[in-house]
């Protein structure tokens, strides 16, 4: 009699508490990252001095290399109150939870996306803090030189209180951008999972926060596009889903490679290579034709 017992399978709740075990493991990964993420914004504060002369510093750059003035953004939205809450209230409420909500549809539709958008992610920021902490800058708004205001302080509404008095976020490290540095993320980690041609409009996301970064005062155009060159580098570096070696093809059995079926060898004919199909390629010897007869 067999006594050896069957391997236990499984059963439906099994399944589902490994599926909530990886989840509350994905989740606590995610609060770590922006925990982390306000840790290190928080710690660089009180370099106000050293973060407006790098503002104006920027506000120079950018003239040298001929990019547009941020006030030729936000000059135009002032005339409309309406558009300009519309773009704060985009800066303030869209910003984490698109980020949140993307990642939970790819862990749930795409997994190999998902852990590709949490691994960018999660490097982007890290180098993002490593130059808050070696260049700290102020944002055109509390840079005197640039001549842009404080939109959301003057029409609301704010997510910031006052610099000096501010405990929960580093107001001085705006290079890089990582509003704009995450959005390009969900955009293109988006554009990757889905299909179709209407999947490019995911991009309109960073392109839309790009645009509300700036018209804000929040943002240089030199922050966003430092975000966009750390995230160039990681895209080049980091493996993509899909993008590993193609799997090793099996052996194919002598006779299967043009038919798609195994043909046995000829009776008498075992062993020689070739001899599971017969050579039509060559004359007919003498005792062929005699047979043909």
């Amino acid at each position: 009699m067999d006594t050896t017992e069957a391997a236990p399978t499984a059963g439906p709740d099994g399944r589902r508490n490994g599926a909530l075990r990886r989840a509350a493991r994905e989740l606590a990964l995610i609060a770590a990252l922006f925990l982390a993420y306000k840790i290190g914004r928080v710690a660089a504060a009180g370099r106000a001095p050293t973060a407006v002369l790098n503002g104006e510093r920027v506000w120079r750059w950018e003239r040298l290399l001929h990019l547009p003035g941020e006030t030729t953004l936000q000059q135009p939205l002032l005339a409309h109150e309406l558009l300009v809450r519309l773009a704060n209230e985009y800066y303030a409420y869209v910003h984490f939870p698109a980020t949140i909500l993307c990642l939970v549809w790819l862990y749930v539709r795409h997994p190999a996306h998902y852990r590709w958008a949490r691994r960018l992610l999660a490097t982007l920021t890290a180098a993002a803090l490593v130059l808050h902490f070696l260049v700290p800058l102020a944002p055109p708004r509390l840079t005197g030189r640039t001549g842009m205001i404080d939109t959301a302080s003057r029409f609301g509404p704010t997510v910031y209180g006052a610099p000096e008095a501010d405990t929960v976020s580093n107001q001085y490290a705006a290079m890089p951008s990582l509003h704009v540095g995450w959005a390009l993320v969900v955009g293109l980690v988006l554009v990757r999972a889905t299909a179709g041609r209407l999947r490019w409009l995911w991009l309109a996301h960073p392109l839309a926060t790009l645009l509300v970064v700036v018209a804000t005062g929040n943002h240089y155009w030199l922050d966003c596009l430092v975000a966009a060159a750390l995230l160039g580098v990681l895209l080049a570096v980091l493996p993509r889903p899909g993008s590993g070696r193609p799997p090793v093809a099996a052996a194919v059995p002598d006779g299967m490679a043009r038919t798609g079926r195994h043909v046995p060898p000829l009776r008498g004919q075992r062993g020689r290579p070739g001899a599971s199909l017969p050579d039509r390629t060559r004359p007919a010897g003498r005792w062929q034709r005699a047979a043909r007869r």
